[in-house]
């Protein structure tokens, strides 16, 4: 029923820019919750970047403020992650993910909170 698959990841030099694309299939773009999260090796799953559609507000992890840039492609079923002024520390494993209709906004940010998961995109970024 509802499949998110996110593309984009690579390797690439701290300082960089990689967009990462989630692929989104029988799920809705109104008034929901879509974002983004991330794992590294060790670490807690952790929020990224937020977007409740249906009000296009977002907000963004604390790590991430004014490198990071989420947005959506409704024509192409597609949610994405800009990432500029990449750094060694935002090396991770990186998911997409949606909440289930219904939620007013994209509070509470836990990941146990998001019904809807893709696989994952590794992003490496060297020093």
């Amino acid at each position: 029923q509802v499949q998110l698959a996110e593309s984009g990841g690579g390797s690439v030099e701290a300082g960089g820019s990689l967009r990462l694309s989630c692929a989104v299939s029988g799920y809705t773009y109104s008034s929901v919750c879509m974002a983004w999260f991330r794992q590294a090796p060790g670490k807690e799953r952790e929020g990224v970047a937020f977007l409740y559609t249906g009000t296009g507000r977002t907000d963004f992890g604390d790590s991430v403020k004014g490198r990071f840039t989420i947005s959506r492609d409704n024509a192409k079923n597609t949610l994405y992650l800009q990432m500029n002024s990449l750094k060694v520390e935002d090396t991770a494993l990186y998911f997409c993910a949606a909440r289930s209709p219904g939620y007013g906004t994209c509070a509470p940010r836990t990941p146990t909170t998001f019904r809807y998961w893709g696989q994952g995109t590794q992003v490496t970024v060297s020093s």
